[in-house]
């Protein structure tokens, strides 16, 4: 079944073909999974081999290349035609003498795709070093550019079936947040917590079902908490634990991260008076968005307010999201940061997220949100504050 109607897909991949025309590239080569999903709908957990989509301005489709066994798949989710779905033979897989980006190359010459400009993803979690040197090797008759971030940046402002998904993905990211404060307490395991979060990320709510997220959540407890990006244990929660959890709420590979700490007990004084700022500098930036305002307008408007308190943070505070797959549901082409002047459109989504890192703690409250014609709308409803259990 077909996540968006054939028109939609068309409606993008003409997106595509506009911002390939302004670069002078007559085939794109689309590595990133997330960049083909949104391209043709093509969803499986397939990309642990080489895959993929070639654009080309001559043809109205695309076409999605790939192994035997994933061909299945591909007419099942992909809004292709049969014959623009392109298996490639087992022999292929895994062949210390044969290599996918081989067959890549052979059906762009079977085509008469090869004579002019290709555009590939250079700098793409997918597309590696031995992709680009097999692809260069036998595709001598065209010129290769960089093409990366040329979709993520056609992916930015969604339509309102992707609008509808990510906000089913923020209520399911509050129903998770909801789980863990209710899971956690003193005694109770670290993993337990999180195995709460991943039944409510799945099962999502009775009106709608979760998806797997495109990374596990970062969720670190005590010292940790100092840390980012680390992951849970099997230890048991304690009195005056401080709980950092960033989860994403999934629907159809649409994310809606939404990120809280929890602490045992009665925070701390200074713990409670920092969180009051990060709130207070979130809304802040909320507040701001609007058609019309740079990246860079919002995160001066998170500074105006924690200067005032005195308190200093390097780095962005946020970035566009939606569709994940491993390792990010982040979109790469833009940072809520001084210097980015990326404009603001309707439809936008971005993960504001201002952590501030202590020496001994760390501390969140962040919001997926959309920008609106009048401004901002927040996907999740949660508390924005520290949650405490006293």
């Amino acid at each position: 079944m077909l996540l968006f109607e054939r028109s939609e897909y068309l409606t993008r991949v003409a997106r595509v073909k506009k911002a390939m025309e302004r670069q002078n590239i007559d085939v794109l080569l689309v590595a990133s999974p997330a960049n083909q999903f949104w391209l043709t709908g093509y969803d499986g957990w397939s990309f642990y081999t080489p895959q993929m989509v070639a654009v080309s301005l001559r043809q109205e489709e695309p076409i999605w290349i790939g192994r035997k066994m994933d061909s299945v798949g591909a007419k099942f989710t992909a809004f292709l035609a049969e014959k623009n779905v392109v298996p490639y033979p087992d022999q292929y897989v895994g062949s210390s003498d044969l290599h996918p980006m081989q067959f890549v190359a052979e059906e762009l010459q079977r085509r008469s795709w090869d004579g002019g400009t290709i555009g590939v993803e250079t700098d793409d979690y997918y597309y590696t070093a031995k992709w680009d040197a097999l692809l260069k090797k036998h595709l001598t008759n065209s010129k290769f550019v960089d093409a990366f971030l040329l979709i993520n940046r056609c992916r930015m402002v969604k339509s309102e079936r992707e609008l509808e998904f990510m906000r089913q993905a923020g209520r399911i990211a509050a129903a998770a947040q909801q789980a863990a404060f209710d899971a956690a307490r003193p005694g109770v395991r670290q993993c337990d917590v999180m195995a709460e979060v991943y039944r409510v990320t799945t099962a999502g709510l009775p009106e709608f079902g979760g998806t797997f997220p495109c990374k596990p959540p970062n969720a670190m407890v005590g010292e940790y908490c100092a840390a980012p990006h680390l992951s849970w244990t099997d230890a048991p929660l304690v009195e005056n634990d401080l709980f950092y959890i960033e989860l994403g709420g999934v629907r159809h590979r649409y994310h809606s991260p939404l990120s809280r700490c929890i602490y045992l007990g009665k925070p701390p004084e200074r713990m409670e008076y920092v969180a009051k700022v990060i709130a207070e500098g979130l809304n802040a930036v909320l507040e701001k968005v609007r058609p019309g305002v740079v990246c860079e307008e919002l995160a001066a408007a998170w500074k105006a307010v924690i200067s005032r308190y005195g308190i200093e943070k390097d780095g962005r505070i946020g970035y566009p999201v939606g569709i994940g797959f491993p390792p990010t549901w982040n979109e790469l082409t833009a940072s809520i940061r001084a210097g980015d002047r990326t404009e603001l459109e309707p439809n936008m989504t971005f993960h504001c997220i201002p952590v501030i890192w202590m020496e001994n703690y760390g501390l969140v409250v962040s919001e997926t949100f959309e920008v609106t014609d009048r401004g901002v709308n927040c996907l999740a409803d949660f508390p924005r504050t520290l949650l405490s259990k006293k």
